[in-house]
């Protein structure tokens, strides 16, 4: 997979995120920042780990830890 792929990978799961985050608007604000937490960290996970598969499921993780601890 080149680095444009990749880069369109990314750019294509931040628009999936922000548009299944406007249906969410019944959500609690727990819930809301679970998933922008698993957002975030997927894709922080994924450029620091150069679009490794592991690295973005384990930023997702790690994102929706910590934005579940954010009240």
């Amino acid at each position: 997979m080149s680095i444009n792929a990749k880069r369109m990978a990314t750019v294509m799961l931040a628009a999936v995120l922000v548009a299944s985050l406007s249906g969410c608007s019944n959500w609690s604000k727990r819930d809301r920042n679970t998933v922008i937490g698993a957002g975030a960290g997927a894709i922080g996970g994924s450029i620091l780990t150069h679009g490794s598969g592991l690295g973005t499921l384990g930023g997702a993780a790690v994102g929706g830890i910590i934005g579940h601890q954010i009240d």
